[in-house]
């Protein structure tokens, strides 16, 4: 049995029915090019998730009102997550750098004929360190601005593009539901996060953000959203997380189960990395099934070639060929469509995720792994498919073969 002499026979073969085995290779190509795109989408996605976390600033953990389980059942998170909580987390815990309480919510901003809807972030001057922000122009929010409940902001750098163009914002003023704020400085971009752009906002004192826009709806004090705090170093991240947690239990005077939750990056982005790591997977195992139909599709086609064949096969036989080397014969067709289809697939996969990481955020990537496992499992598939036909053509009859029309 000659294999080099088998294989030129089965691309002699294939070759001259060029369309049928283009249309038998359509569903391994489809199944390949969708495996690849997916797994690297979702690596992509991993990526972005992971750098979009570590430009919120290094060693950082967040305190949200509600317990986790309460935060997946429901949006009403009660409001027991106050100022007093965060100066006294500044003051009282040792392993923590600083803190930058943060109130936000989502309010109408006019600049004369310009209006539009943005997110309005009530802080305090510590947020700049702790979130990694820088100014690009003038200053930001003092502890002065926040005892006197100064009516200034500062702007995120595309909220200042939208307004002001190529004006110089500083100085200006804007009215922010209604009441006048003055621009007293602009944030370097910063980019979105998690769907979030954070350019898209502006900032302001805290205390002007509850006394003068949104109101104080929590018995205990002036309610936050979250606080962002920064531990000394990354060693340190742990112990900041059990302080913290001990201290706001007895502050809220706590005998069950928690009123807040404390995360650190680490656990957010394993949350994240959970989710799309499900996603890629779900996403992949569907564009798989591509690869299985592919394969029926070649041993469909391949069960349709031993009919019209029959008569080929009788000749092989009767001149010689054994039951083996029919057998190879159609294997080896099957594995070459299977095959051809592979790279195909892999090459338009490779060219979509490319166009991706072009076009969009994400940082769509190429996994050698994901590569070879697509086209050795296209070539498996064209093997396993390819049994069936090729037993059935390597038992044929050769007398009953020549007999046939």
């Amino acid at each position: 049995m000659d294999l080099v002499e088998s294989g030129k026979m089965a691309v002699k073969t294939l070759t001259a029915n060029k369309l049928r085995s283009a249309l038998t290779m359509l569903g391994i190509i489809i199944g390949n090019a969708s495996v690849i795109a997916m797994i690297g989408i979702g690596q992509g996605a991993q990526r972005l998730a992971s750098e979009q976390f570590e430009s919120l600033g290094p060693n950082v953990l967040f305190v949200s009102p509600g317990s986790r389980e309460m935060r997946n059942r429901t949006f009403d998170l009660p409001k027991t997550l106050v100022l007093e909580d965060a100066k006294a987390i500044a003051t009282q815990v040792p392993s923590i750098k600083e803190v930058a309480p943060q109130r936000q919510s989502q309010l109408p901003i006019v600049y004369r004929n310009l209006n539009t809807n943005s997110l309005v972030v009530g802080t305090t001057p510590t947020f700049l360190s702790v979130r990694s922000f820088d100014m690009a122009k003038g200053r930001f929010i003092t502890d002065q601005d926040v005892e006197r409940n100064t009516q200034v902001v500062a702007l995120g750098s595309d909220l200042a593009n939208r307004f002001f163009g190529n004006q110089d914002p500083i100085g200006q003023e804007i009215r922010i539901k209604g009441v006048t704020f003055r621009v007293i400085g602009v944030l370097q971009s910063k980019g979105a996060f998690l769907g979030n752009n954070q350019d898209d906002a502006a900032y302001v004192p805290i205390t002007t953000l509850a006394n003068r826009l949104t109101g104080r709806t929590s018995p205990y004090g002036l309610d936050l959203t979250f606080i962002s705090i920064s531990a000394k170093n990354e060693a340190s991240i742990p112990a900041a997380e059990f302080q913290i947690t001990n201290l706001l239990r007895l502050r809220h005077k706590i005998t069950t189960s928690d009123d807040f939750t404390v995360q650190t990056q680490k656990d957010i982005l394993q949350i994240v990395g959970t989710i799309t790591g499900g996603l890629t997977i779900m996403l992949a195992a569907i564009a798989a099934i591509s690869l299985v139909v592919g394969g029926i599709g070649i041993m469909n086609i391949m069960l349709v070639s031993v009919t019209e064949r029959t008569q080929e096969i009788g000749l092989r036989k009767a001149i010689g060929a054994s039951q083996e080397d029919i057998l190879v014969q159609f294997m080896i067709e099957a594995v070459i469509l299977a095959a051809a289809g592979g790279f195909l697939g892999t090459a338009i996969g490779v060219g979509g995720v490319l166009l991706v990481g072009a076009f969009t955020p994400l940082q769509a990537g190429i996994s050698p792994v994901a590569l070879a496992i697509a086209t050795t499992v296209s070539g498996g598939i064209g093997l396993f498919f390819g049994v069936v036909p090729a037993r059935r053509a390597a038992q044929l009859d050769p007398i009953v073969a020549l007999r046939s029309n």
